[in-house]
């Protein structure tokens, strides 16, 4: 504080001394400290967010005849007189029973004791109140989304700052996860698998505002293992598909051989479709030298797997729908007629009709 302004401030307010941390009244060389019976208290402590107002009262009665708000060794209001520089301190009232001062947009350093020092019928007293600022939980540093590989050790970190001092957790959000992994700062996994890879969530809470929440993205990397991969049989002149299935992260890359030579669409009659799990090989128009063993390869960067699938051929008659005895399918009118109901006709009609009669019973 400059000392010409503190010189002013202690001419102009002399029943006002400051020693240290404490503040003292003073008349006629006899210290008087707060708490002394018969003077009207301040309100208790007050707690506030940051970002909020604090409003500080101080009860007075008729008998006062100066009052005054100070912080530590800082004179804030005489009076109606502002002292304090800071535009964020007011004084809300001055009345014959109510002396109370208002600092607006709370910030920590605002923390800290305020006293309220009146004299009354030349007593000088005082009496403090503790400002309290609760802060709401931020997330300052966390870990980047990453990848890693298959079996390395994984270390997340998720830092927050808050009064009173945050809990910090971290939770797997995966349906198969239950609870917290880590109520912690840090989260350690060892040998990391496939199905410990998803999202990680960081929660951090401190009961004065909601959670700050923020999510780290951890893909785990492995080589390609085929999932599906079945034998085909297909009549020759017709339509053969070859399906290939395999997981990988990174996506695997699909390659095709029969024997030593590699299909691509460049084969005549042949169609090479990928996608990101499932391979397929399509043959327009199966001929005789299609027929044969095939190779399906997935292969990322960590590595490949392999598969057999062997084209075959297929009767047409495991084609054609099965039919009743007898019954011929007219494939153009889609009717069944009975191909022996005629000769059967004829046959009766030529048996002597004796024949037909039941035999006699005596």
């Amino acid at each position: 504080m400059d000392m010409q302004l503190q010189a002013r401030m202690l001419h102009s307010v002399p029943w006002v001394i400051f020693s240290g941390m404490a503040v003292l009244c003073l008349l006629q060389g006899v210290p008087v400290r707060s708490g002394d019976a018969g003077f009207p208290k301040a309100m208790d402590n007050v707690t506030v967010r940051q970002g909020d107002s604090a409003i500080l009262r101080c009860t007075v009665d008729n008998r006062v005849t100066r009052v005054a708000w100070l912080n530590r060794s800082t004179i804030l209001y005489t009076g109606n007189d502002k002292w304090s520089i800071d535009p964020r301190v007011v004084l809300l009232a001055n009345t014959k029973s109510q002396y109370s001062i208002e600092i607006q947009n709370v910030d920590i350093y605002d923390e800290g004791p305020y006293t309220c020092s009146v004299q009354t019928d030349n007593h000088p007293k005082t009496s403090r109140v503790h400002l309290i600022v609760q802060v709401p939980p931020r997330i300052v540093d966390i870990s980047s989304s990453i990848a890693v590989n298959e079996g390395s050790n994984v270390s997340l970190i998720c830092i927050a700052n808050g009064r009173p001092e945050p809990v910090v957790n971290w939770r797997y959000l995966s349906p198969k996860a239950r609870g917290f992994v880590s109520e912690d700062e840090y989260l350690e996994i060892t040998g990391i698998t496939r199905e410990q890879s998803g999202i990680y969530e960081c929660s951090a809470s401190n009961d004065v505002s909601a959670p700050d929440v923020r999510r780290v993205k951890l893909t785990v990397n492995y080589p390609p293992y085929i999932l599906d991969a079945q034998n085909i049989g297909a009549p020759l002149g017709h339509r053969g598909i070859l399906q290939c299935e395999a997981s990988a992260v990174p996506a695997a890359d699909f390659f095709w051989y029969k024997e030593d030579k590699r299909l691509s669409d460049s084969w005549r009659g042949v169609k090479v479709e990928n996608r990101e799990t499932i391979s397929r090989v399509t043959f327009l128009n199966v001929s005789e030298q299609d027929y044969g063993n095939y190779t399906c390869m997935a292969k990322n960067l960590l590595g490949h797997s392999n598969a057999s699938i062997i084209l075959f051929e297929e009767s047409t008659a495991a084609l054609t729908p099965l039919k009743g005895p007898g019954a011929v399918h007219d494939g153009n009118s889609g009717s069944t007629q009975c191909s022996f109901c005629a000769p059967l006709l004829i046959l009766l009609l030529l048996l002597p009709f004796s024949l037909l009669l039941p035999p006699a019973q005596f």
